[in-house]
């Protein structure tokens, strides 16, 4: 073969052998959390959706992978007792990313028949051993503070970055036309705090918002009940979230915003 042809064939390999390692190297922000973040399979089934679903619209996916993991009915718990934990730490890596949301659902009964998915309240070290008649298993149940330590602390031992996210409110105005910050928030902000991983306060910046917007306009997100966004619900939240990932400085998960978007 003459030189002429030899050369640019090698470049071509070359190139492509860049182009696949960049591709390995693309970081993957992994999201986990309950429906509010994925709403059943994520397609919007009874016109319900999660904020996750829709990062894509402000997050420049031929820099990073999006996935999201999250799954309708999971507390902090029960997204670890489920192995959904322990799938992504087979997989995730030094430079990839976080996000968790939970709390919505930590608050049921530790061992009822129906879910036995809740947490015992608080982030103290606390538990208390239960027969868990779902899973049929003897379990010790621990606070949502553990859970949410053990995530956090777990990420950045595999050189991952955790960012802990307050719940998204649920749609409930008192009379004076406010919404209660939720206490799942709070306890979120003081694991990040304990744990070093950044946080992004979803709550509070949801519930300003709502309460701008007044209760009839937000009811239009709601179409179900006081908890499940539908489209138009997820995306505002989305954008909040990426506003959120804006405002904390010293996160490079930042640098992955859409030049439109910064």
């Amino acid at each position: 073969m003459k030189t002429k042809y030899i050369l640019p064939i090698i470049a071509l390999v070359i190139l492509i052998g860049a182009s696949f390692q960049k591709f390995q190297n693309k970081p993957v922000l992994y999201i986990i959390g309950d429906s509010t973040v994925q709403n059943g399979s994520g397609k919007g089934a009874d016109s319900l959706w999660g904020w996750g679903s829709f990062l894509n619209l402000f997050l420049d996916t031929d820099k990073i992978e999006i996935q999201n993991h999250a799954k309708g009915g999971r507390s902090s718990r029960t997204f670890i007792t489920e192995g959904r934990w322990d799938s992504i730490m087979k997989t995730i890596k030094k430079g990839d990313y976080v996000l968790m949301q939970f709390g919505h659902n930590d608050g049921g009964e530790l061992a009822d028949t129906l879910r036995a998915r809740g947490t015992i309240k608080g982030i103290g070290d606390e538990s208390k051993d239960i027969y868990n008649p779902i899973r049929k298993v003897d379990e010790t149940v621990y606070t949502f503070g553990h859970y949410m330590r053990k995530y956090a602390n777990e990420a950045k031992a595999k050189g991952a970055v955790p960012i802990i996210v307050s719940p998204i409110p649920r749609n409930k105005f008192n009379d004076k036309g406010k919404i209660e910050k939720d206490q799942y928030g709070i306890w979120a902000k003081e694991v990040a705090q304990q744990t070093g991983a950044y946080f992004l306060d979803l709550n509070t910046m949801v519930i300003e918002k709502y309460e701008k917007m007044g209760a009839e306009k937000v009811k239009a997100y709601f179409p179900k009940d006081h908890t499940h966004t539908n489209e138009a619900g997820a995306i505002f939240n989305a954008e909040l979230v990426a506003k959120g990932i804006k405002d904390v400085k010293k996160c490079e998960l930042r640098n992955y915003l859409k030049k439109n978007f910064k």
